[in-house]
């Protein structure tokens, strides 16, 4: 059989210049986080299978790459099921394998501890702009802190970097679970059918208010349920105050204190953010874990068109692991869609480095070489980057393909300096 020199369906090979940009996107990551007193820490990329399958992740559970048990553990002939098989999956998110990592290793972390991870994880999704099978993620999070302080720092972090990266006029839409809630049993929902309700209310940017309400239809949900529902939505279109309106609206089934730390929240964050975005209260915004339990969050970007990263509370997870619930919170960057937007505009590197192609005619002596070397080291100890190359028979296309790396500036040398 043949070999492929292809990548595998839904992942890609990254070439340097593309490398360049996602370099500096993560030193830009890593230097805003830290200024937010947010630390560094590493998980493995393979977790236990148990604790992927948990019900937690919503519709990434049904994408996990999963690892078949090795050696005598594997035994395909007394097999029958798949657990008989798989003991290990590829992570498909950050938060998982934070909450494990944060339940082994409470005793040695401070409180409230605020985490910053950066790396790869895998979902068996279908590719698309945007989105592959492999990707990037960065994720900053904070466990131990009850009060609407985390997300509010969580925002601020994440959108101040995403200000430093060039990103204008975009929004940070913001909802919370509580309220998600209330509106459905203000409407004669049943809360067993809340998660239903909730997967088709998420369309809504796709299907549209009548799209919404077919939906729910042919879900069989009752008519006058359903009619209460969409009333909230034509009512909040109309009304000045959409929030306030919604908050009076359903104050008899809404705990007030969700209502009045979303407020906080939203005011907090416009009062002193550093970039140029809004924060906009979002009542369709769902997100598919069902692990959030409070506030949630999403970055749109105008052009992308589609959510950039997102987030939320998630106060009931670590109690799954320890016993003893731990408020959390995260903000998950969306690295790659970052990324492709800023090779789509052409980005260019502030204040990178000048990039000189030394070219070196072949046949070259040892000495005459050593003082295109000791020159080349000199630049270098100036800031330049300078590389230092064979000169090949076409220079022109030679040239092309430098420039391609962002090298605009050519110094040749020969092995006669007067050539």
């Amino acid at each position: 059989m043949a070999l492929s020199k292809k990548p595998v369906n839904g992942m890609k090979d990254i070439l340097p210049s593309e490398m360049e940009i996602r370099d500096y996107v993560i030193n830009v990551i890593q230097e805003t986080y830290a200024e937010f007193g947010f630390t560094r820490i590493e998980t493995p990329c393979v977790e236990n299978i148990a604790n992927l399958s948990n019900k937690q992740g919503g519709e990434n559970e049904k994408l996990i790459f999963k690892i078949l048990k090795r050696g005598e553990k594997l035994n395909l002939e007394t097999a029958k099921e798949e657990m008989d098989l798989v003991d290990g999956g590829l992570r498909y998110d950050l938060t998982v394998p934070l909450v494990r990592f944060y339940s082994n290793n409470s005793a040695n972390l401070p409180a409230p501890f605020k985490a910053l991870q950066i790396g790869p994880v895998w979902r068996a999704d279908r590719p698309q702009r945007g989105r592959y099978r492999q990707f990037y993620q960065c994720d900053i999070d904070i466990l131990g802190e009850p009060s609407n302080l985390a997300e509010i720092e969580l925002i601020l972090a994440t959108t101040t970097t995403l200000g430093k990266l060039g990103f204008k006029g975009f929004e940070i839409r913001i909802n919370e679970r509580r309220i998600l809630k209330a509106m459905a049993a203000y409407s004669g929902f049943e809360e067993k059918d809340y998660d239903s309700v909730f997967i088709t209310l998420d369309k809504m940017d796709k299907i549209g208010l009548e799209g919404v309400e077919k939906e729910l239809e042919e879900s069989g949900f009752a008519k006058a349920s359903i009619e209460k529902y969409l009333h909230l939505f034509r009512g909040m279109e109309e009304a000045k105050d959409s929030f306030l309106w919604l908050t009076e609206e359903i104050k008899e089934y809404l705990e007030p204190e969700a209502a009045e730390g979303l407020g906080e929240i939203i005011d907090s964050v416009e009062a002193v953010k550093s970039a140029d975005f809004k924060m906009v209260f979002d009542p369709t915004l769902v997100r598919g874990m069902s692990y959030y339990t409070g506030t949630i969050f999403e970055i749109a970007i105008p052009e992308f068109g589609g959510s950039c990263g997102g987030g939320g509370r998630y106060d009931k997870m670590v109690g799954k692991f320890t016993g003893k619930d731990v408020p959390a919170c995260g903000f998950s960057i969306g690295f790659e869609r970052i990324v492709l937007l800023l090779l789509e505009s052409g980005y260019q590197i502030p204040g990178a480095k000048k990039k000189v192609a030394y070219l070196i005619e072949k046949g070259m002596g040892s000495e005459r070489l050593c003082e295109v070397m000791k020159e080349a080291q000199e630049a270098r100890t100036r800031g330049e980057q300078i590389l230092v190359s064979r000169m090949n028979k076409n220079k022109k296309f030679q040239k092309e393909q430098l420039m391609k790396e962002g090298y605009q500036e050519f110094k040749e040398f020969y092995c006669n300096p007067l050539n």
